[in-house]
């Protein structure tokens, strides 16, 4: 039986009412703008009427891979290759915000691919190496991912403990790692393992169909169920010299890479803030109890103003966050800050939205479900929010508190 709650709810989903308080959009270029509204359309009309079936099953939608290649929105302040969309960082952000508004999985596939894969490439490789892989990834002829994170090193993947030894003109890798993205079904995934002759750590471009290369998917996710994370074991994985990115020469050449994934996350976070807040404003519109809207309720509209204020604050960490970038002063300690900000307060706003809509609340149909279960893997992945905390810390106190 058909109903209008429901109904109407669904209408309204994606349609991000009243979320731009601040009128973000006027500090906006007519390109930037454009991008949102591009991305917002094709979220809307691709992504969403799957996005709730797909994440049940734990499935991947491919099927999105060839549309999004041709949405034509891969492209970054870092990156000039031939065919991909020139793009400021602030574009580049409001790709991944309205990805994640719709659904995080595809955002976070989309992230992989471009944020890590890519741009460890771009940042750390040869030209030539640029011009061997960065193309045929920017048109999604290949996927990427990304393994530095092992079973026993998260937070402190400095400690990775996968090796490398040189034999001739290859490489023979060994260790494992866990929860690379991707890493099922991609064509190309970079690994980050130990040199054993001069102990730093080295990037290496692995195929999928390398031998000594095995991947499986790792099950019982409750969070970003899309995505294909998984266990890898690298046994006497051979590569050749022209497969190590040769400006990888130590773990902080890796931390470059992962301070632009850190922007990209607090920009994944508001998506998902924004949809959230976007939902319960509508729910509470529509939802009637005791005979009146529940919107009427002081309690409601107190917790949709506590979101409003979240949601709005992202928008200008965000903004301002992008700005830095395209000219040139960011910092690693502003990017850990931003993510560490704008991912707790995104859980937040999940959360009160989930209570927002009561035991609709917890129901695929409505979404925030959704939104709150991913947004426990935005708060832990690419450094947690206690990391972000202790590495903002450490520069304000000018005292580290890292074991």
């Amino acid at each position: 039986m058909s109903d209008p709650v429901t109904d109407k709810l669904r209408d309204d989903i994606g349609r991000a009412r009243g979320t731009d308080y601040f009128l973000m959009k006027e500090q906006l270029t007519a390109e930037e703008a454009r991008i949102l509204r591009e991305v917002r359309e094709f979220g809307e009309r691709e992504i969403l009427p799957i996005a709730n079936s797909y994440w049940e099953r734990g499935e991947f939608p491919f099927e999105l891979v060839p549309r999004i290649a041709a949405l034509n929105i891969v492209g970054d302040h870092n990156m000039r290759l031939p065919g991909c969309r020139p793009m400021t960082a602030v574009g580049a952000g409001l790709v991944m915000m309205e990805l994640s508004r719709i659904d995080s999985s595809v955002a976070t596939f989309f992230a992989v691919h471009l944020g890590l894969a890519m741009q460890s490439i771009n940042l750390l490789g040869s030209e030539a190496q640029r011009e061997r892989y960065l193309p045929q990834m920017a048109r999604f002829e290949k996927v990427g991912a990304f393994a530095l994170t092992e079973p026993d090193h998260g937070s402190d993947s400095v400690a990775l403990e996968a090796t490398a030894k040189r034999e001739g003109d290859e490489w023979v890798i060994n260790g494992r790692k866990r929860w690379p993205g991707n890493a099922v079904w991609c064509d190309y995934i970079i690994v980050y393992a130990r040199d054993v002759a001069d102990k730093q750590v080295k990037a290496f471009v692995v195929e999928k169909n390398n031998p000594g290369y095995k991947a499986t998917k790792i099950g019982g996710k409750v969070s970003l169920r899309m995505v294909q994370n998984a266990d890898i074991i690298l046994t006497d994985c051979r590569v050749s010299e022209d497969a190590r990115l040769q400006k990888c020469n130590s773990f902080k050449d890796c931390a470059r890479v992962l301070m632009g994934t850190r922007n990209t996350v607090a920009w994944a976070s508001l998506g998902n803030a924004v949809s959230a807040y976007d939902i319960a404003l509508t729910y509470a519109q529509r939802r009637t109890q005791f005979g009146r809207p529940i919107a009427k309720s002081q309690m409601v509209q107190s917790m949709l103003v506590s979101m409003l204020g979240d949601v709005t604050a992202m928008q200008l960490y965000c903004i301002r966050l992008g700005r830095l970038i395209d000219d040139g002063k960011l910092e690693e300690t502003m990017a850990a800050l931003a993510k560490y900000y704008c991912s707790v307060k995104a859980r937040d706003v999940c959360r009160m939205a989930r209570d927002v809509l009561g035991g609709n609340g917890i129901t695929l149909d409505f979404h925030v479900i959704r939104h709150m279960c991913d947004m426990e893997s935005l708060v832990t992945y690419e450094g947690t929010a206690e990391i972000q905390s202790l590495i903002v810390g450490r520069d304000i106190t000018g005292q580290s508190a890292f074991v």
